[in-house]
């Protein structure tokens, strides 16, 4: 069955976009007082599990995550640990929200012989070949952890861009790539265009309230 054509909103959307830090502003008693409206909470990896519910429950818009490379999206189910509730996974899938077509990539390129959240070059590749393949249709966002090649890349190895997140951009040209695992202690990297596929790049760390 092939992949519906994305459903391009009438209007501009306000996305709130976390990752990697449970900022105060956002877990507090009194959230969401003070946040703009916004339409659709996108959540780009290393983020507790506790934290995407508690965006869940108090914001009456979709939640779409992906993970990242600190395995703590589960939460504790008695002896068990379990997904977190009432939030949309999108790793390896094209999810359709806030009338937006979004595609998900979590974790990060391989940079230990163990760990959690983390993938290797050739499973990059056929991985992101295989959700460019089923985002034939377009996307209108592109979710990961890891950067892309460029500018927001870390200057550290762990932090590296992946290059098969790349590929998937000049392929399918998303309107916006949003990203985590880049903190800020080389600075804050401002958002930029990408010149050959043309996304908006953002780096989700902390929290941003941004329209698409």
């Amino acid at each position: 069955m092939s992949e519906p054509v994305p459903t391009h909103p009438s209007g501009p959307r306000r996305l709130l976009l976390v990752a990697d830090y449970v900022h105060p502003f956002i877990y507090r008693e009194g959230f969401p007082r003070g946040l703009p409206e916004v339409d659709l909470v996108l959540a780009a990896g290393d983020l507790p599990g506790s934290y995407l519910e508690f965006l869940a429950s108090k914001l009456p818009v979709p939640v779409v995550y992906v993970r990242g490379n600190h395995a703590n999206e589960d939460v504790s189910e008695g002896e068990k640990r379990v997904p977190p509730r009432g939030v949309i996974a999108a790793h390896g899938r094209i999810v359709t929200a806030a009338g937006l077509r979004i595609a998900g990539w979590g974790g990060v390129p391989r940079y230990s012989e163990k760990g959690p959240g983390q993938y290797t070059e050739a499973q990059a590749r056929w991985g992101l070949r295989w959700l460019a393949w089923r985002a034939r249709g377009g996307v209108d966002v592109l979710l990961t952890h890891a950067p892309p090649l460029g500018p927001h890349a870390g200057a550290d190895y762990a932090h590296r861009g992946c290059a098969a997140i790349t590929d998937f951009m000049i392929g399918r040209h998303p309107r916006l790539v949003v990203h985590g695992h880049i903190h800020e202690y080389e600075g804050r990297k401002p958002d930029y265009i990408d010149p050959v596929s043309g996304a908006e790049v953002i780096n989700a760390y902390g929290y941003r309230v941004v329209e698409l």
